[in-house]
């Protein structure tokens, strides 16, 4: 039994006493929670308190609840999915995403007409509201179940100047840089990466836990004058993932043009 002694409201005198209990690992990572019963039990609080404890260390990403299974002390793990920011090509000529390569599309994607805004219109160097193809698509990793969320947004500058991309502007990423390569474009890449908390679709469409927050990638794929082509973006719980990169030192790195 563990008296609670410290000064403020009760449930946050339960919720440090086991957040200090998951910090020192006597709760720990991956471990059921004892049950409510047994915190009040071992706290001498009431089941109110006991809930608002657990709610407070859930909002701090210490707990995540399971339905029908119980709280259970967040991993602390390594992630279970690695991106590499690296686009190769095989012998043949084609475009390989590695690390992205064995995902699984969970639906079928989404086309549609959209326009840039402010964040887009910068990376695409393009005026707000200027009309782009959006395309979306959920994607599953078949080892691991994590979900990655992904767009392509195409101006129709770029679809209008590569026919086969007008045609088609639900293709996949690498199939895109195939047709911007056979348009004449000598491509390369520019990667920026931020944490966010996530949107409430975003949130139930990775099945994230709470206070969880996301990576959101944007990928700009730039081509002929350093001219900005597509942009893509990933967005993947970062509790279940971490980016990799290749980093060379064989030429200097191409410089974006400042809109």
């Amino acid at each position: 039994m563990t008296e609670i002694q410290r000064p403020g409201a009760l449930y946050q005198q339960v919720a440090a006493a086991i957040r200090e209990a998951i910090l020192s690992g006597e709760f720990a990572p991956d471990s059921l929670l004892p049950s409510e019963a047994q915190l009040m039990t071992r706290y001498q609080v009431s089941r109110p308190t006991v809930r608002n404890a657990v709610s407070a260390l859930r909002a701090e990403g210490l707990i995540d609840v399971r339905h029908g299974k119980g709280s259970f002390v967040r991993s602390n793990g390594r992630p279970v999915v690695s991106l590499a920011g690296h686009v190769g090509r095989t012998s043949g000529g084609r475009f390989t995403l590695h690390g992205v390569a064995i995902w699984e599309q969970t639906e079928e994607p989404s086309t549609y007409r959209t326009h840039a805004t402010e964040p887009t219109a910068h990376l695409l160097e393009v005026q707000v509201e200027e009309a782009l193809f959006g395309c979306d698509r959920l994607l599953t990793d078949p080892a691991t179940g994590t979900r990655a969320m992904h767009r392509t947004l195409i101006p129709l500058a770029t679809a209008d100047a590569v026919p086969d991309l007008a045609e088609a502007p639900n293709a996949e990423p690498a199939a895109v840089y195939a047709m911007l390569t056979k348009a004449g474009h000598k491509l390369w890449w520019s990667e920026t990466v931020r944490a966010r908390m996530p949107l409430p679709d975003e949130r139930t469409a990775l099945g994230l836990p709470d206070a969880t927050p996301v990576l959101h990638l944007s990928r700009v794929t730039c081509g002929t004058d350093d001219q900005a082509l597509i942009l893509e973006e990933i967005r993947i719980g970062a509790d279940r993932a971490e980016l990799a990169y290749r980093i060379t030192a064989d030429k200097e790195p191409a410089q974006r043009r400042q809109p």
